[in-house]
């Protein structure tokens, strides 16, 4: 199953990133959606997941959950907006991972792209950075992986100057 994944749109998006999530059999957002047309405009593309954010109004959190946990295959999936990462998680986050057990981790928030194992909780975990144009990063991003099976591969980076 190829999956697009993206974060803290801030209510921007575009044909760029449409385009890369053209081919995706489902596409992940980690929260910071702002607007509700861009989450319309990922499921007019194909299945979306998401969560919502700090960002996020009431419209936005009545949609989508702070949470999703889920399968693909045999990988267990946790999803959040705000989590940390390997040796920095929230607290109640690491209750949680350690309670759930995902293979796999994703969280936004931090608008820094990151790929980590997590060799403590045995899990990946994926920031797929910042899309939107609000913030303080300089280049938007956006991830697209392969999960087949027990195997996560085929990552791609979508990089795009944010100017």
């Amino acid at each position: 199953m190829k999956i697009g994944l993206l974060s803290d749109t801030h209510s921007y998006i575009d044909n760029k990133v449409l385009n890369f999530f053209k081919d995706c059999d489902e596409i992940w957002h980690a929260g910071d959606i702002g607007d509700i047309s861009v989450l319309n405009s990922l499921e007019s593309c194909t299945k979306t997941r998401a969560v919502y954010g700090n960002i996020d109004n009431h419209e936005t959190r009545i949609i989508v959950p702070e949470f999703q946990i889920f399968s693909i295959g045999n990988y267990k999936v946790l999803m959040t907006h705000i989590g940390g990462y390997p040796k920095r998680y929230a607290s109640s986050i690491k209750t949680l991972l350690k309670k759930e057990k995902p293979q796999l981790f994703i969280s936004g928030h931090s608008h820094i792209l990151k790929v980590i194992n997590d060799n403590e909780l045995n899990l990946l975990h994926i920031n797929p950075g910042a899309y939107g144009k609000s913030g303080f990063h300089k280049v938007r991003t956006a991830v697209r992986f392969v999960i087949e099976d027990d195997t996560i591969s085929n990552f791609e980076i979508l990089e795009i100057n944010r100017k």
